[in-house]
């Protein structure tokens, strides 16, 4: 493969299992060696490859601090200037004189993660670290990349969820079987990506899939959680209005850029419409306690069929899940005259004189 990524760009890579996502991403870091071919890195930079590389598990976290932190070019003075914040940014406590081989996994990643954004990389380089950590540290780990990437620094992401890709990245590279198979805009790729998995992994008709997706963790543990959903009907016809009801939890005391997002999807897990209240600049409900969005369908465009609703509730612009029930609704529109094709689109005919 033969790429080019310009300085201050943020690139998204994507790809099933076994791509070569992981592996490009350690051809750059230099673990490892290419078959053939070079790679050429202009800048300081740092990687979150494989969680704790670098760490010494008799050490103690703050001989791990020093360690690392030398493994991607800093000099002990470097470090000393920084320790404190990259301590504090941690957030592991009296941890840090223990050492690392008593840590948590989440512990892991925290500390290696506030080692390498605390270089002031030109390029950094992440492989899913991200997913280790509790959703608060997600929060506050892609708001440090931010500040990072802002001012001009080079990211390069690997995450298996899309919506981070498209709302994170500039650009994104889609990997198949060692080989780029598409590179372009993050959104155009994701999607593209997504369209090829769902058609790849669509169940035979009749046997889709009715479990619900439920929080990656305790609900009393994330800052918000969905509690419940209701709809106005689950029997409608076309053009007939449809309503949905959701109610949610905020769980701490106020969260910045929460939204809320609603997916309708086909039986075969088609992504037919999905609007959020970010995109819409609509603002909901951040203060802790319970509150209520209705979301209404004026005159439905579906056309017979069988769909599914999904809801999610998001921080950060969409690139951190707090919470998302997967087909948690269902509904089903009969129309009472024949029809072609999944939405209605408005037209007329005209007939010309011969």
């Amino acid at each position: 493969m033969t790429l080019l990524v310009p300085r201050g760009e943020t690139v998204g890579i994507i790809g099933r299992n076994g791509a070569g996502k992981s592996t490009l991403l350690q051809i750059l870091c230099g673990t490892l060696s290419p078959t053939k071919g070079t790679v050429r890195i202009r800048g300081r930079f740092a990687a979150l490859l494989e969680l704790g590389a670098g760490f010494n598990p008799d050490f103690s976290g703050r001989e791990n601090v020093y360690l690392s932190a030398s493994l991607l070019g800093l000099t002990h003075a470097e470090v000393d200037q920084s320790l404190d914040k990259i301590i504090e940014f941690a957030d592991i406590g009296e941890f840090i004189d223990r050492p690392v081989k008593t840590y948590s996994s989440g512990m892991y990643v925290r500390l290696a993660f506030s080692v390498a954004i605390h270089t002031e990389p030109d390029v950094l380089i992440i492989d899913e670290a991200l997913s280790v950590g509790d959703i608060r540290f997600q929060i506050k780990c892609l708001a440090r990349i931010e500040q990072i990437r802002a001012r001009g620094a080079t990211v390069l992401f690997v995450s298996h969820s899309l919506e981070q890709v498209k709302r994170f990245c500039q650009t994104a590279i889609w990997l198949e079987q060692g080989q780029v198979k598409l590179h372009g805009e993050a959104s155009f790729v994701a999607d593209r990506f997504r369209d090829y998995e769902l058609g790849r992994l669509a169940p035979p008709s009749g046997e889709a899939n009715l479990v619900a997706e439920k929080s990656p963790a305790k609900r009393d543990s994330v800052p918000a959680h969905i509690e419940r959903t209701t709809m106005s009907t689950d029997m409608l016809a076309p053009f007939e209005p449809l309503t949905v009801e959701i109610e949610y939890a905020v769980n701490d005391d106020m969260i910045d850029g929460l939204l809320l997002g609603v997916a309708i999807k086909g039986l075969d897990g088609q992504h037919i419409f999905g609007p959020n209240t970010h995109l819409e600049q609509i603002d909901i409900p951040a203060s802790r306690g319970t509150h209520g969005i209705t979301y209404h369908i004026p005159s439905m465009p579906l056309l017979t069929g069988t769909y599914r609703i999904d809801v999610g509730l998001f921080t950060d612009k969409g690139l951190v899940c707090l919470d998302y029930l997967s087909s948690v609704n269902e509904f089903t529109v009969a129309a009472p005259y024949f029809s072609e094709g999944l939405v209605y689109i408005s037209h007329e005919w005209r007939v010309h004189g011969r």
